[in-house]
């Protein structure tokens, strides 16, 4: 896939739970898991925002392309 989500990664460093994340952003653990995992379609704008505002980041630290084969 040559979108790489990495939430994971901004969690790990704020030390923050995918519950809590969940819980702070509006969302549910499960679709967390699905964002994290790439296993998502598509992610809307307000969703984005809001997860950057709870891991006060911009929205290259969640997504960043990666050329096919280089993953």
């Amino acid at each position: 896939m040559p979108i790489v989500v990495r939430i994971d990664v901004e969690l790990a460093k704020r030390k923050l739970s995918v519950g809590e994340f969940a819980e702070r952003v509006g969302l549910t653990p499960a679709n967390v898991a699905v964002l994290k995992n790439g296993r998502a379609k598509a992610v809307r704008f307000n969703t984005l925002e809001a997860m950057c505002r709870v891991l006060d980041c911009q929205p290259g630290d969640l997504l960043e392309w990666v050329p096919d084969g280089a993953e």
